[in-house]
């Protein structure tokens, strides 16, 4: 029965009880394969004690932080270098009209701006009303455009013909803003999306690599406190056998020693 509870380790070829070790097709393909790196010769059924055992564990907990850590510092200088990019050009847009402004295009932007006011409405209005008041009534012996004020739809259609190419050229200028600040937008959103993309990254390689990799490794940690815990149960043993045979040893001394 004691020969069925020990088995010879393929390492150091000495003999230990099977609970103090492990056979190489109950370990994990990982902590396996870093085995067999070494051992081309190992087969799955071949035992390992759990002291030779810890160097490959520790090997294999080394092995996936180092991972992870170059992982991570990979993605993280793939965001530093997606924030420190400067390979567009963000445009003050009212800094850059207002020094390319030209004075046709401010008299334009006034014209508008006055045009489409209530200013221009109410003066506009006043205007006509005392047009063809003056020239209906004969006012003071005005009479110089009478009814129906040929004179006064002509100033009219002059008017509109000179000030709406004036409003479009003020229109164009707005068309203008608009486009670099769409430009500006454009190139803000596509290095938002790009950052997005690296974060997204970090995220997935901590949920598909990292997490696993801390359950992995406080799993192997577990089995080594248990090991630990094993070797030193079996040193206090040693220890109390010994002290249990010095103190038997000494009784033994003592009882030759009175019988003389």
């Amino acid at each position: 029965m004691a020969e069925e509870q020990t088995a010879i380790c393929f390492i150091d070829h000495q003999k230990h009880m099977v609970i103090d070790g492990r056979y190489l097709r109950d370990l994990e393909p990982a902590t396996r394969n870093l085995i067999k790196s070494e051992y081309p010769s190992a087969k799955v059924t071949d035992f390992i004690c759990d002291h030779d055992l810890l160097k490959y564990q520790l090997m294999r907990v080394d092995g996936m932080v180092k991972s992870d850590v170059k992982q991570t510092r990979k993605i993280n200088r793939r965001l530093t270098r997606a924030m420190q990019s400067d390979d567009y050009e963000i445009v003050d847009v009212n800094e850059n009209l207002e020094r390319t402004l030209t004075m046709g295009q401010r008299i334009s932007d006034a014209v508008a701006r006055f045009g489409g006011s209530w200013g221009f409405i109410g003066i506009f209005t006043s205007v006509l009303i005392a047009w063809m008041f003056v020239n209906g009534a004969s006012l003071f012996g005005i009479h110089f455009d009478p009814f129906p004020f040929i004179l006064l739809n002509l100033g009219l259609s002059c008017i509109a013909a000179i000030q709406a190419p004036i409003i479009m050229m003020s229109q164009n200028r707005a068309a203008d803003r608009d486009r670099m600040n769409s430009e500006n937008d454009y190139h803000v959103n596509l290095k938002s999306e790009h950052e997005l993309r690296i974060l997204h990254a970090k995220l997935d390689n901590l949920t598909q690599n990292q997490l696993p990799h801390t359950l992995e490794i406080q799993k192997l940690e577990i089995e080594i406190l248990g090991q630990i815990r094993n070797e030193l149960d079996e040193l206090h043993r040693e220890k109390a056998g010994q002290f249990s045979n010095d103190q038997q040893d000494g009784e033994k001394d003592e009882k030759e020693t009175s019988d003389q």
